[in-house]
Order: structure tokens, then sequence, then C-alpha cells
């Protein structure tokens, strides 16, 4: 019996890498992916008041943001988090598709931000949205080697 999983979410399962890159190659302007990235950030349940601890909230965002993980019992690690910000939302949205349902080892031998460059997402960014999605990236990264055996 494995235990159920904490702040589900569509992204990985429902909203996968494929349907965004299907959805992302339609827009030829920033102001179209900007748009999408905050439908997606509606699509993101809000994380319960109880899950955000200071030991998830990250440093390195322009807005608060929570990012956490669970170990699932196949030994894939399922993610979860939140931003009080719109388009870092989105963000989380995105890279919470990229890794939900992944092996740490898969994750650590990938870069978790590969998907921001195939949706033509980072380049768009500000200084201060590329540090904090660095910091979110390097999160995975930790929360990965964290549940390694």
């Amino acid at each position: 019996m494995s235990s159920p999983l904490l702040a589900p979410h569509p992204f990985g399962d429902l909203i996968t890498v494929e349907s965004l890159q299907e959805k992302f190659a339609h827009f030829h302007q920033w102001e179209d992916r900007y748009r999408h990235l905050i439908q997606l950030s509606r699509q993101l349940p809000a994380l319960a008041e109880g899950l955000k601890t200071p030991e998830i909230e990250l440093s390195g965002c322009e807005n608060r943001v929570w990012l956490s993980s669970q170990l699932r019992h196949d030994g894939t690690l399922h993610f979860y988090g939140d931003s009080e910000g719109r388009i870092v939302r989105g963000l989380l949205a995105v890279l919470l598709t990229a890794v939900e349902g992944k092996s740490p080892q898969m994750l650590l031998n990938a870069d978790p931000l590969q998907l921001f460059d195939e949706l033509g997402l980072r380049a768009q960014l500000s200084a201060s949205r590329s540090s904090g999605l660095q910091a979110l990236a390097d999160a995975v990264q930790a929360q990965a080697r964290k549940a390694l055996p």
C-alpha cells in the first residue's frame, strides 16, 4: 500500500511534455507564450498552507516559491509546489511537467530546464526570473540526490 500523493496536480500526467511541446509550437510571439504560462499557473492547485514550510521555501526567486517532493513506492518522485506570482507559478507548472514521475537517477542525468529551451521560454526571461528558474532546477536536483538509496 502506498501513501497518497501530497498536493496532486495535472502536470506530468494529464499535461505532458508532449502536449506542452505541441501547444507551444503554435506560438510565435512571446506574448502568446506568456499568456499560456498564466493559463498553466491557473491549473496548478494552491498548495495547502500546512505544506508551505520554511524548509521547502526557495531563496533566489522574485516571488515566494515552495518546492518539494515525495518518493513514490515505485522509486519515482512526485514533485509539488506553489508560488505567489502568476508567471512563476506558470514556470513551476512547466518544471513540474518536466520532472514529475521520474526516478532520482533520471533527474540527475538530465537538465531540468531543457524543456524551457524547447518551448522558447528561457530566452525571454529577465535576469532575476532566470536566476529563480535556476534555483528551481537546483532544488529538483537536490531532491533527487536526497532520494537516492
